[in-house]
């Protein structure tokens, strides 16, 4: 499907982190405080008194074709400070609620979304580095469950064609979630939220999801989110805002996650049928997917019949080798696919054949290692400390990085990249072109967000330079445009010649 000027539309994706704070100080258990102060500690700010710009922003607006009630955000420019710090990789560091949070900046693969995703840890654990020197006893976590009925975000961004009607995508979508854990799963140590019991499940997340659509994200969690927010041209976009994943720290995860999420959209922008299948209880389905550690476990269909993840998986799968076979396939494209496959043959044969590849059956392989060896059950308080420790962001403590260390989990990405992406912006979206302007004019930048920058040049009124699509503003359409300016006035001028 071509978007009304004739584009084909790019696949643009990003995630928003919500990270976990943890104090052994009685006195320092306020969320929002410790919050705050963490990422008032991040080292690497260019422009530290750049505000974020929430003038076209709206969570409110339901994307089936209604506004419900509530006040949108609008701090004032020194609170405004406080809560966000905009980076040089054209991400955002700010406090969501009572956490701090990483958003990626606007990626165009699922393997520069990793990076970008990777990233976010470094920032994260050099802000809790800083904060540790003056004040010890902080922790952060990548995860989503506090253990103690607590569960905090981790969300996805597709742009979508917005003439894709809004039914259409949850009927596409609504299988495809419910079964996708058995790929990108983060893993958990027993079960909260008043769900049935378990030993260990697939998924942090699925506990606390209780309806299919709607826009809350925090209470009353749905598996569709209906969120209307396109961060883009609202005549030609849509995002999609996908809130049902896990936090991951497997970077195939993260890999799979993303990329076999973005095929799926791109079938659904270009009409094409993706396959069909009517859950009888999709909140249900996805906690019996949760607890099923041989993937195969039966899902009741609304008209009768039984079908299953690892079924549903490979449905998709079938319908997207269907789709590119008359498409230009990329590499990046290819490369999913063929993963995608290779994860799923194996999860059919034996999950374990996964332990060096995906976060819920590693987790899981090292904390019943420990459980047999020390011949305790997995409701020893032991058993719930690694579930949590596997997503510590320090590198010296967190066990996944332990695996790292040991070669034990596969890397799709090395060190050198990662650090690379928490510097430099995305070459190929509108990222470049925010991430450029607070490079070259760190004091000029009054502020920025997804669809603007604001420069101020000294007059009465701050200038806002538009970047309402997020295909503009690459590497190459604003290389000649950027040469040679020394000045944000330089770059008005330009932009207005």
């Amino acid at each position: 499907m071509l978007l009304p000027n004739g584009e084909s539309l790019q696949r643009i994706i990003g995630t928003e982190t919500e990270f976990g704070v943890a104090s052994r100080h009685v006195h320092t258990s306020d969320p929002v405080e410790n919050s705050l102060h963490l990422i008032s500690q991040y080292p690497s700010l260019i422009a530290p008194r750049a505000i974020w710009d929430y003038e076209n922003e709206n969570p409110l607006r339901d994307a089936r074709g209604f506004e419900v009630e509530g006040e949108r955000e609008r701090p004032g420019p020194e609170y405004n400070r406080a809560l966000n710090k905009l980076l040089a990789n054209g991400g955002r560091l700010y406090v969501d609620g009572a956490h701090p949070e990483y958003s990626t900046p606007e990626c165009s693969t699922a393997r520069e979304l990793v990076a970008y995703e990777r990233a976010g840890e470094l920032v994260a654990a050099k802000c809790l580095e800083v904060m540790n020197r003056t004040a010890e006893g902080y922790v952060l976590y990548k995860n989503n469950s506090d253990g103690k009925g607590n569960s905090y975000g981790y969300h996805e961004n597709y742009l979508m064609n917005r003439s894709v009607p809004f039914d259409v995508i949850l009927q596409g979508l609504l299988p495809f979630f419910v079964s996708r854990p058995i790929v990108a799963g983060a893993g958990k140590v027993g079960a909260e939220n008043g769900a049935a019991p378990a030993t260990y499940q697939i998924s942090q997340r699925a506990d606390f999801f209780e309806c299919v659509a709607d826009l809350n994200t925090m209470v009353k969690r749905p598996l569709i989110n209906t969120r209307d927010e396109p961060h883009a041209d609202p005549a030609r976009f849509r995002r999609l805002h996908v809130i049902v994943g896990d936090a991951n720290m497997a970077e195939l995860s993260t890999y799979l996650k993303v990329g076999t999420t973005a095929i799926v959209t791109h079938m659904l922008d270009e009409g094409h049928d993706v396959p069909s299948f009517e859950l009888e209880n999709p909140v249900d389905a996805v906690k019996i997917v949760s607890r099923d550690l041989t993937v195969k476990a039966d899902l009741k269909l609304a008209r009768g019949g039984v079908t299953n993840a690892l079924a549903i998986q490979r449905a998709y799968l079938r319908a997207a080798h269907e789709f590119y076979a008359c498409r230009e396939l990329s590499p990046a494209t290819k490369d999913v696919l063929v993963r995608w496959e290779h994860v799923l043959d194996k999860l059919e044969r034996d999950p374990r054949q996964l332990t060096a590849e995906l976060d819920w059956v590693a987790k899981r392989q090292m904390i019943e290692s420990y459980v047999d060896r020390k011949g305790c059950g997995w409701n020893d308080p032991r058993a719930a400390l690694m579930d949590l420790q596997y997503h510590d962001v320090r590198p010296d403590r967190g066990l996944y990085y332990t695996l790292e260390r040991g070669r034990r989990i596969e890397r799709l990405l090395d060190d050198e990249e990662i650090a690379a992406a928490e510097l430099q912006a995305p070459r190929g979206t509108r990222a470049y072109f925010r991430g450029a302007c607070l490079r070259k004019f760190p004091h000029q930048v009054y502020g920025a967000s997804w669809t603007s920058v604001l420069l101020d040049v000294g007059d009465v009124a701050v200038k806002r330079v538009p970047l309402m699509d997020p295909m503009r503003g690459t590497q190459d359409l604003t290389n000649e445009l950027l040469e040679g300016v020394e000045t944000a006035q330089q770059l008005l001028d330009r932009l207005s010649a």
